[in-house]
């Protein structure tokens, strides 16, 4: 088997890098366009919001969304190259010379996969910045909220790890001004181990400080005890503001290196993390869900250029690879139910393009 040259590997490599890059500009500057439309619509009743802040807004969610769009510009990119390269007969001559399907795929698949790992070394943190900026900015000129802090009906739950076990710490009000955290009406159930229910601290008033809760006019409760009163205590937290954000914040806001540590906190506490964890693992399967998204590329284009009918070939990739990738969001659902376990539903979509797309380029060189 005559193996590919370097300089025809660039070459390919070249081409579908070429095509990529067109078409995420193209793709970025129409859900800029979108973005800035919708913002500016809703900004249209709001005093305060300027045009030039709902710009600023729709390009600050602009690496989000952009990071959404990478499969799909990976597949219509290899179908492009793919198709541009055998209307000009540079793969018909390839093939001709002996070289395989696979050798001549081997340097797209490569520069997609360098560019899954690009999307989430690289893109993922830029993103998961930017959206928690634009979701601050939404929630202070949208939803005239001037922090980040998510309260239910009944105030704020906090769950933090001790040396001696856990504690469950409820707030009626709170107040965020920059770095500060101060809490009104305060009440902290601390527990040792996991479930072993130990005593109650009440206080008026409590401030994060720098590893502690400073509280003010403390009551202590104790079964079978009497009270214990305390102007000042001071309770020992592992809590931050950005982690007090962070609790709230949706996966997406996090950056892809920052994810492990924070899923092992909010288990040590006693969360849930499956969230976290499947869109972590998603992050990770990318390069190769960008892989997968060639082979499906090379199988409708190599189909096309032995059997014809473009406009259904073409209609044929494009359909499977929105079906094969929007399966992943099934799988996500699934394992956020508990149907699935989490490590199949982030893999998943991954594999499966992977295994078929594989499997129609050998049906199709050796079938």
């Amino acid at each position: 088997m005559i193996r590919l040259a370097p300089t025809l590997s660039l070459y390919i490599g070249r081409h579908f890098l070429t095509h990529f890059a067109i078409l995420m500009l193209v793709f970025l500057g129409l859900i800029f366009l979108i973005d800035s439309i919708e913002l500016l619509r809703r900004s249209s009743n709001k005093e305060g919001v300027t045009a030039f802040i709902a710009l600023q807004m729709a390009l600050l969610k602009l690496p989000h969304i952009g990071q959404e769009t990478f499969p799909f510009a990976v597949l219509f990119a290899g179908m492009s190259a793919f198709s541009r390269l055998t209307k000009s007969h540079e793969l018909v001559v390839a093939r001709a010379a002996g070289v395989s399907a696979w050798r001549f795929m081997t340097p797209a698949i490569l520069v997609a996969f360098i560019l899954g790992m690009f999307q989430v070394m690289v893109v993922n943190p830029l993103g998961s910045a930017s959206l928690s900026a634009f979701e601050q900015m939404e929630s202070k000129f949208f939803d005239g909220k001037s922090n980040m802090l998510s309260l239910s009906a009944n105030g704020l739950w906090l769950r933090q790890s001790n040396l001696d076990g856990q504690s469950v710490l409820h707030s009626r009000f709170v107040l965020q001004q920059e770095d500060s955290v101060d809490l009104n009406d305060v009440s902290i159930f601390v527990y040792r181990d996991r479930d072993n229910f130990s005593h109650r601290i009440e206080a008026d008033r409590a401030s994060l400080e720098d590893g502690f809760w400073h509280l003010y006019e403390v009551q202590v409760h104790i079964a079978e005890q009497p009270t214990q009163f305390n102007e000042e205590l001071w309770f020992e937290t592992d809590l931050t503001l950005n982690k007090i954000q962070e609790s709230f914040a949706s996966p997406e806001t996090m950056s892809f290196w920052s994810l492990p540590s924070f899923i092992e906190t909010m288990e040590r506490a006693g969360f849930s993390g499956k969230r976290h964890k499947l869109h972590w693992h998603s992050l990770l399967s990318a390069p190769f869900l960008l892989a997968a998204m060639i082979l499906i590329a090379a199988t409708f284009t190599l189909r096309h250029t032995r059997k014809g009918g473009t406009t259904f070939v073409v209609a044929g990739g494009m359909l499977t690879g929105f079906v094969l990738y929007f399966f992943s969001d099934i799988s996500m659902a699934l394992a956020l139910s508990g149907s699935i376990p989490v490590l199949l539903a982030a893999w998943a979509p991954a594999c499966i393009c992977l295994l078929l797309g594989s499997a129609m380029i050998l049906h199709l060189e050796d079938g």
